[in-house]
């Protein structure tokens, strides 16, 4: 499965083929199932920092797991303790971490274009002192492209052909990297998508889906509704949340009968959705999400880190 590889970072989803998001999504539900004879590359010897800026709980403990099922050296990297906070340059902390001796940086941070700047450095003539991988785990508002593969992983595992499937997504557009990086990636298999906010929450630059003017045109035809965390953290104003809740809250009344609902967490219980449908059958798919960024995770690591790194595509 595996060959030379073709990727050092992984920054967002336009840095990944086509191809390459199905292979790891292919690769992803090979190890959940154990089918086909598959067995997760060992990773042993490689050693991995988690550089997170910002609180997480499914990004960075799923990406520990991950690691650990993979065999790797897990290294939680605290940037309150780090030479950060003494005003180092953020390459000159990924190069001494490349220097001594990590393979791979997994970063989540609010600062846009981090990563890529970072890697960009190399082209004003700076190098890495030696190969390392830095994967975006979640960077500003624009990328998030882990979330959108195991969401991708989870809508391929509910539905046999993806080709003409209508997708809602609800809240929070505006703030939301999570459905940046899904629009980028579902778009590519034929998805439709349409997107449904309150005027605050819109972000018209976002392009190729449908934006409605509320849900009951939104949820037409949906096969999956797919609601986002209002990020209160990064928003100065006001939210009028008693109007959120009735304009746009997701209950068992309104979800479309035979859509499945998704959520990439942490939810704001009966605020985008109601804990009765959280509760129930239909909101176990949430919860399927995140088992799934374990696998997920785990092709992305093969991956990058693996031997044989990259995959035949």
């Amino acid at each position: 499965m595996c060959a030379a590889a073709k990727l050092e970072h992984l920054i967002d989803i336009k840095s990944l083929s086509t191809e390459e998001i199905s292979a790891i999504a292919e690769r992803a539900l090979e190890i959940k199932n154990m089918d086909r004879g598959a067995k997760p590359l060992s990773l042993a010897g490689k050693h991995a920092a988690m550089i997170f800026f910002e609180n997480s709980t499914r990004t960075y403990f799923s990406f520990e797991m991950a690691l650990n099922k993979l065999g790797a050296s897990v290294y939680n990297f605290e940037t309150s303790k780090s030479s950060l906070s003494k005003g180092e340059d953020f390459f000159d902390t990924v190069n001494n971490l490349a220097a001594i001796g990590f393979d791979a940086c997994i970063i989540r941070t609010s600062e846009e274009g981090l990563i890529k700047r970072t890697i960009e450095e190399q082209k004003n003539g700076r190098k890495f002192f030696k190969k390392i991988a830095l994967i975006n785990a979640g960077e500003g508002t624009s990328a998030h492209p882990t979330q959108a593969l195991l969401d991708f992983v989870t809508i391929k595992e509910k539905f046999k052909n993806l080709n003409g499937l209508n997708l809602a997504i609800v809240g929070d557009i505006r703030h939301s990297r999570v459905a940046k990086s899904n629009i980028e990636l579902l778009n590519r298999f034929g998805i439709k998508i349409k997107c449904v906010a309150p005027s605050y929450f819109k972000d018209e630059s976002v392009k190729n889906v449908e934006w409605c003017e509320n849900m009951e045109k939104a949820f037409e035809n949906a096969d999956i509704v797919m609601a986002l965390r209002i990020q209160k953290e990064r928003i100065q104003d006001i939210i009028e949340f008693e109007d959120y809740i009735k304009n746009y809250q997701i209950t068992e009344e309104n979800l479309p009968k035979n859509a499945i609902l998704m959520h990439p967490g942490p939810v704001n219980r009966d605020i985008e959705v109601t804990s009765a449908l959280l509760d129930s059958k239909r909101g176990k798919t949430i919860l399927e999400q995140a088992n799934n960024g374990v696998f997920a995770r785990m092709a992305v690591l093969e991956m990058f880190l693996g031997e044989n790194r990259g995959y035949n595509v």
